[in-house]
């Protein structure tokens, strides 16, 4: 644990690790900061980087609440329904969602197509299948969502990866989840040597 997020401070960390061990390393998944990626291609040579799926699913939605806010519909708990797996919806949700989506014509393209890319991760067996699907809704989707199929664009070998072993960021967000939680619980820190020690002794207990 570091007090830095900088490129050069996470390298630096990294690097006090044997090159036998780093050279093992056969895969690392990350989210598409810039200076993950070349950290990785430049301390874990034999890795392949696969990027969260989380992570990208997110982007896509921050990108639908940019577009929801500029179609100006503005109605309460919608982002929630937006944000939501269509198949985690209660039959209840939706209704309500599908009785905005008729009044928003151009809200409900843009919630179909992010829908046709969650089902890309939830159907997509293999890599190659995959990335054809990922440049389906590229040439159908990107016109729309412009930033998110640059995204894809720039990344796709890595968002792709995640389809030969289903491997995410789970474990690492549920811990900062639960440091989260203990920074609130103790009214937080002003001192980062104490907040690492607390860390430590409440993840070793």
């Amino acid at each position: 644990m570091i007090k830095g997020h900088k490129q050069e401070e996470v390298m630096k960390e990294l690097k006090s690790q044997p090159e036998g061990v780093r050279e093992k390393i056969e895969e690392v998944s990350v989210d598409m900061w810039e200076g993950f990626t070349a950290v990785i291609k430049e301390l874990f040579p034999n890795a392949k980087i696969t990027y969260d799926r989380f992570h990208v699913m997110r982007i896509v939605n921050e990108e639908l609440n940019e577009l929801r806010k500029i179609m100006n519909v503005h109605k309460k708990g919608l982002l929630h329904l937006l944000w939501k797996n269509q198949n985690d919806l209660k039959e209840e949700q939706k209704q309500s969602l599908e009785k905005v989506l008729e009044e928003y014509p151009l809200l409900r393209i843009a919630y179909e197509m992010k829908e046709e890319f969650r089902q890309i991760y939830e159907r997509s067996r293999k890599a190659n299948g995959a990335k054809r699907q990922f440049e389906k809704w590229l040439r159908t989707s990107g016109i729309i969502y412009r930033k998110s199929a640059n995204m894809v664009r720039n990344h796709l070998t890595g968002i792709c990866n995640y389809f030969e072993r289903h491997t995410t960021n789970g474990i690492t967000e549920g811990m900062n989840t639960k440091i989260k939680l203990i920074k609130r619980m103790s009214y937080g820190f002003t001192n980062f040597q104490h907040l690492r020690l607390k860390l430590f002794a409440c993840f070793n207990s």
